[in-house]
């Protein structure tokens, strides 16, 4: 047996059908495609996304539409409140916090907010502090240390 002899068996392969190409082949005159209409012009047709004139469903649904800021910066959020488990004079580290269970990721930068009262002083460094939250940190006789992160500057 040689490579001549080799044949697909017989119905594996299927002539093209050609349209358009007289009366005599059954596809003559329109093609296949019937006599009027959009899918019977050549040319691209429609956009996507077109509907045919009906509301598109990215105007249906308003949540898909809008912007995005990909530089917006996603803080860990810790209020005053949660600060006063702390001893005095003791430092506040987001690894402490993220420690204690009070946040829950590294990964995202450590910001104070003012809600709640501080009676101990403490140093509390993060990434991010609120200005009430840093003008009640000092009035209870600590200090704030802000640090960088990844993600840009504060």
């Amino acid at each position: 047996m040689n490579q001549t002899h080799i044949a697909p068996p017989s119905g594996a392969r299927k002539e093209r059908k050609r349209v358009g190409r007289g009366y005599g082949s059954g596809h003559g005159t329109y093609a296949c495609r019937g006599m009027k209409g959009q899918q019977s012009r050549s040319g691209p047709g429609p956009r996507p996304g077109f509907e045919g004139g009906q509301l598109p469903i990215v105007k249906r649904l308003p949540e898909k539409r809008g912007f995005k800021n990909i530089f917006k910066v996603e803080y860990s959020l810790v209020n005053l409140k949660s600060l006063a488990a702390f001893p005095a004079h003791s430092q506040v580290t987001p690894e402490e916090l993220h420690r204690r269970g009070i946040i829950k990721s590294l990964s995202k930068p450590l910001k104070i907010l003012g809600d709640g009262e501080l009676t101990q002083p403490l140093v509390v460094v993060g990434h991010g502090f609120s200005a009430a939250a840093r003008r009640k940190i000092q009035a209870a006789g600590g200090k704030v240390e802000v640090i960088r992160h990844a993600g840009g500057s504060n």
